[in-house]
């Protein structure tokens, strides 16, 4: 149903933004990649056939810039979004550039991805963003779909692989929010719920969606996961509310007091919210499909547990 239809895909070069573009791609839909730097994206072009994939410059705090990238598509995505810097900037008045943008267009289609923890209400900066570009995107483009995952992982994570680096050097691995739940959903099943939205937008124009995987866990259980499956047996640490807010003030630390308070909710699936089989996608396990990138972390690798010749 897509052939030959051009997707806008803002954020495009990035982890998620491959996926989605591959998802497209294979479904017949030439793809546009609009990126601050589009040489940060030229990954993508191998993915497509000749002449389907395109890259321009765009920055969407620039309303000019996403205007240029948005003429002719039938559909655009915003896959745009930052751990820390200026929320507001890129969630909020950027995410509300692009709408417009579509809107003034007459694109068909609009998907926005937000996050689980969009909230006004938030303890964070980050919710209060996101929740924030939710609202400023559905005031211009009623039928826009917005998608909130929960982390996101898969080969090119860095959360699974942040976390199995730290694993692999520290002899005892500090946890900093252990308690607090996760739903960690894989990248390209992310990906194909976008495309799907994309691709049925009479369907799914105007819903909201959370995404989650099949299983919730703690920080601590994730952490105890990897540390499982590269073969590390490594002593886990709950570091103290307190102590986490000292580190998260000192510069360059491994937190900041934004991503600290973002982890005083559980990042779960809200009852009763539409998910991924909304969307028509089975969620993968993280066991099923980790162990092809996690295996690295091993002691010696892909080699590790093998019998001696």
């Amino acid at each position: 149903m897509m052939k030959d239809y051009l997707v806008t895909i803002f954020g495009g070069g990035g982890f998620v933004g491959r996926q989605v573009a591959q998802a497209l791609l294979a479904r017949g839909a030439r793809v546009r990649i609009a990126q601050r730097n589009p040489s940060t994206a030229l990954r993508v072009k191998p993915l497509g056939g000749l002449g389907q994939v395109q890259f321009i410059a765009a920055d969407i705090r620039n309303p000019a810039s996403v205007a240029r990238a948005v003429a002719g598509s039938d559909v655009v995505i915003n896959l745009v979004g930052i751990l820390k810097g200026d929320f507001d900037a890129f969630h909020h008045r950027g995410a509300a550039n692009v709408a417009k943008a579509a809107a003034e267009a007459d694109v068909g289609a609009l998907v926005h991805m937000s996050a689980i923890g969009a909230d006004a209400d938030s303890p964070s900066a980050y919710g209060r963003s996101k929740a924030a570009g939710e609202a400023a995107v559905k005031a211009v483009f009623p039928t826009a779909t917005i998608i909130r995952p929960s982390i996101i992982f898969g080969a090119e994570d860095q959360f699974l692989n942040r976390f199995a680096e730290i694993i692999a050097m520290l002899p005892v691995v500090p946890v900093i929010g252990a308690a607090t739940r996760f739903q960690p959903v894989y990248v390209a099943d992310v990906a194909q719920a976008i495309a799907n939205a994309a691709e049925q937008p009479g369907v799914h124009g105007g819903q909201t969606y959370e995404l989650g995987g099949p299983q919730v866990q703690s920080m601590k259980d994730i952490n105890q996961w990897i540390a499982t499956a590269t073969g590390r047996d490594k002593a886990l640490v709950e570091v103290p509310h307190a102590a986490a807010k000292l580190l998260a003030m000192l510069p360059g630390g491994p937190i900041t007091s934004d991503q600290l308070a973002m982890l005083g909710r559980d990042n779960v699936v809200a009852p009763g919210a539409k998910g991924l089989d909304a969307l028509g996608v089975v969620a993968t396990p993280m066991a099923g499909v980790a162990d092809k990138w996690m295996v690295r972390y091993r002691r010696h690798g892909r080699f590790a547990g093998r019998a001696s010749a």
